[in-house]
């Protein structure tokens, strides 16, 4: 008991001793982090240097042990400080940016986490193409080995996306299903890889297919389309090299694109590939003969009919904008040169209204109900020529008696003395 007694009394300048830099750790605003603080083993070494009192002679090491666990725990900060402290590490976390000499911020609001800049400052062109085109050459190319070496990731990871499907939630947080998200991820970056490193085929491709009716980017686009499907597809046991494989899927997948979006008039695939054989076949026949190949020498190359083959000329052909302009100065366009058949030409509707009044002249002549009868059964009235049974109705007579009665007048009408007025209007 007196031993005991006396580790207490030792104790306490000790812990009289730490309360102080204890204190003094409170009461000190948390300015450097609890992450600018010395991890636990510094702490309790600092811990240890303040306590200022080397352990006595009669003191145990289990005492100091006691006083250095005792010092560590009142040195950590309150909550309030850990909170700013973190709140300083959250700041710190931001990227400071630095703008360039003369940066003009264009949106820097509240709910804008990074501002924007104009694109002359960043380094950005008002070129699509030019900045696509600077973005692709950073990527270095691959040799043959570095393609099979990609190409062997590739199929681990597409195996492993495979295998991974087949397993439960259970199985996939496993040591087996953890390795296969980690091969599955490693596949998709060699994929990544792979793809970066061959864009520049796609662009040297689609360069061929420009001025077709398709905007430069859009089959840049549309080959990369088809250079994801080689990558997929890729078979490195073949010996080959990956843009020899590539190139098919490229020009495939510009091909397609090309079919189905260039023409204002979609024409189906199997038909564009038959007109650009035929295309193929009339030039090298203008370049054989010396002149255009008719339609039967053309059907004899292309085994088909020459009935066939006009038609397939006439898919052919592109549509022209009405607003094609003409001339050198280009003053006129296209549409300006179409007739309108639907007008009305002022010398054909001064004819035809003498020609009313002469066929008005000529019915006067004849009895009313003959006039009648010839009026409704040419319309000549209100332009709707009517049955013998309608005109019967309307005179109360059979449509045999309407028929002799028109028989009679176109008789009358007929003859030289009425029909020499009308002769003119038939030339």
């Amino acid at each position: 008991m007196a031993t005991k007694t006396a580790r207490a009394d030792e104790a306490a300048p000790a812990d009289e001793a730490t309360e102080a830099p204890a204190a003094k750790a409170r009461t000190t605003k948390a300015t450097t982090t609890r992450a600018k603080a010395a991890p636990k083993k510094a702490t309790r070494a600092k811990a240890g240097t303040k306590s200022s009192t080397e352990p006595d002679e009669g003191t145990d090491d289990e005492d100091v042990v006691v006083e250095v666990v005792a010092d560590d725990a009142v040195v950590d900060a309150p909550a309030g400080d850990a909170t700013e402290a973190v709140e300083e590490e959250d700041d710190k976390s931001v990227p400071e940016i630095t703008l360039p000499t003369d940066a003009l911020v264009l949106s820097n609001s509240d709910d804008d986490e990074i501002p924007v800049y104009s694109a002359a400052i960043t380094g950005a062109t008002a070129d699509p193409v030019k900045d696509y085109l600077k973005q692709i050459g950073k990527v270095a190319l691959l040799n043959a080995a570095e393609e099979v070496e990609l190409a062997m990731r590739i199929e681990a990871g597409l195996f492993a996306e495979d295998k991974l499907a087949q397993l439960s939630d259970l199985e996939k947080r496993s040591r087996v299903g953890r390795e296969l998200q980690w091969v599955a991820k490693d596949g998709a970056r060699a994929k990544s890889h792979l793809l970066g490193a061959n864009l520049r085929l796609v662009v040297s491709l689609a360069k061929r297919y420009t001025g077709r009716g398709m905007q430069f980017l859009d089959l840049i686009q549309e080959g990369n389309l088809g250079l994801i499907r080689a990558v997929e597809k890729f078979d490195y046991t073949k010996g080959f090299k990956f843009s020899t494989y590539a190139t098919w899927w490229i020009r495939q997948a510009i091909t397609r694109a090309m079919a189905d979006q260039a023409r204002t008039i979609r024409i189906p695939v199997h038909m564009v590939e038959v007109i650009n054989k035929l295309a193929r076949v009339q030039r090298q026949m203008l370049q054989d003969l010396g002149r255009e190949p008719t339609p039967e020498e053309l059907s004899r190359e292309l085994d088909m009919t020459p009935e066939k083959v006009i038609e397939v000329q006439k898919y052919g052909r592109e549509p022209i904008s009405l607003h094609t302009p003409l001339g050198e100065d280009g003053d006129s366009e296209f549409g300006d040169l179409i007739e309108d058949t639907e007008a009305v030409v002022p010398a054909d509707a001064v004819s035809f209204t003498m020609l009313q009044k002469q066929l008005e002249s000529l019915l006067d002549s004849l009895s009313e109900r003959e006039a009648g009868v010839i009026r409704m059964r040419f319309g000549l009235g209100d332009g709707m020529p009517k049955t013998l049974d309608q005109i019967g109705d309307t005179f109360g007579v059979t449509r045999e008696r309407i028929r002799q009665i028109e028989s009679k007048t176109m008789a009358k009408l007929r003859h030289p003395s009425r029909s020499q007025s009308l002769r003119d209007y038939l030339e």
